[in-house]
């Protein structure tokens, strides 16, 4: 999302001059009647930059660590979140590079200038299938931390359960219906992550800095989560470690800790939600309606595509098992495709002649990387699947 033409000519150009195009609606709705100047904003500060970035990054996906952990060891899980963290950063380098020397301020844009309208519309495709995914698993733990799951045949109790007892309105699909309806719904009506935070710092050359000292620290509390919720928990480590916290810790008011670290995750991603909705809505609307006129200017479109995808994701929720089943899907498919594959195809096709050797050579070892990973991902979940299923009766 990016700020658009808001500024005018000359406080833009003293902002190194960065040209923005405006993605499909403003950062800021134009309101005639409103005196008020939106070219008043000076620019993000790093710090800001830092959070607003850091907070983007942290998401669901941070409840599944103490499981792999589980899985991989904890010498082995610490070091591939690390990797992870140096291969992102390459990638964003990537990005940014192609993005300045065009002077596009999307990914998108990015994508279309290098490879086409089909480029860019295999980049929506993937923006909504991977955004669908983590909107379900954020309603997923919700549900886990206010009604509770079930795993391998053992209750964990939600707060709600814990608190008032077993009810007909703290079960799960009332309790998702609720937070549907009453919290997602209208913050998804909210009309605006490394372009767009780039976009709006008072200085666009801190944009590397940023976006290092943001992994660093995001990476510094994936490894914390994952280490110490794997410790507190050992084998019983449950997919959404959020779940785990309904035991008894032995610790002196252990169950407050417990409910305080459940409802304080859930309310962030409560809040999290319209920052992962927005560019699902807004990609969704290009891929059935690429002609049409801007989405914020259309109240009949936005809401029957508002509508439907919540409506998704609500059902999706409902089904899904568990949020370890909606990463198998989103991680081995669209995740992967935006956080790797497109950044180094659009290296190795270097329109601006800028990409160096080490450039290309890291690209291709991150497509290598990503395919060999997407298919052993594949597999294991085709396997997992055919395994639970029934066999036929003779």
């Amino acid at each position: 999302m990016t700020i658009g033409n808001v500024a005018p000519k000359e406080e833009r150009e003293s902002r190194k001059a960065k040209a923005i195009f405006d993605e499909k609606a403003p950062l800021l709705p134009r309101r005639q009647e409103e005196d008020v100047r939106f070219d008043e904003f000076p620019g993000a500060s790093f710090t800001g930059a830092v959070f607003n970035l850091s907070t983007t990054i942290i998401g669901a996906g941070i409840m599944a660590l103490p499981a792999t952990m589980k899985v991989l060891g904890l010498g082995l899980g610490i070091a591939m979140i690390i990797f992870m963290a140096v291969l992102t950063d390459a990638s964003i380098e990537m990005l940014l590079k192609f993005s300045r020397a065009g002077k596009l301020a999307s990914y998108g844009s990015l994508m279309g200038y290098a490879f086409g309208k089909y480029g860019r519309t295999f980049l929506q495709i993937c923006v909504v299938i991977n955004n669908i995914g983590v909107l379900i698993v954020y309603m997923i733990i919700i549900g886990d931390v206010l009604s509770g799951t079930t795993s391998s045949g053992v209750h964990h109790a939600g707060v709600l359960e814990g608190w008032f007892g077993d009810h007909w309105w703290n079960g799960r699909t009332f309790i998702l219906f609720v937070t549907t309806l009453c919290i997602f719904s209208p913050l998804a009506c909210f009309k605006r992550i490394v372009h767009s935070i780039d976009n709006e710092l008072e200085d666009s050359t801190q944009i590397k800095g940023v976006v290092r000292t943001s992994l660093a620290l995001c990476s510094s509390v994936y490894i914390m989560t994952s280490l110490f919720g794997f410790l507190l928990f050992g084998d019983a480590t449950l997919d959404d470690v959020l779940a785990n916290f309904d035991t008894n810790l032995g610790i002196p008011y252990g169950s407050l800790l417990n409910d305080a670290v459940r409802v304080s995750y859930a309310a962030h991603l409560m809040l999290v939600f319209p920052v992962v909705f927005f560019p699902l809505r807004l990609n969704l609307d290009g891929l059935i309606f690429p002609s049409s006129r801007l989405l914020v200017l259309d109240n009949c479109r936005f809401a029957l595509i508002s509508i439907g995808l919540i409506a998704l994701i609500f059902i999706g929720a409902n089904f899904i098992p568990s949020i370890w089943d909606a990463f198998q899907f989103t991680g081995a498919t669209a995740a992967v495709c935006l956080g790797f594959i497109f950044p180094a195809a659009i290296t190795l096709r270097d329109n601006y002649s800028l990409a160096t050797k080490k450039n290309k050579i890291v690209a291709v070892f991150m497509i290598v990387l990503a395919v060999f990973s997407n298919l052993v991902a594949i597999y294991s979940d085709a396997y997992a699947l055919i395994k639970k299923s029934p066999s036929p009766r003779e």
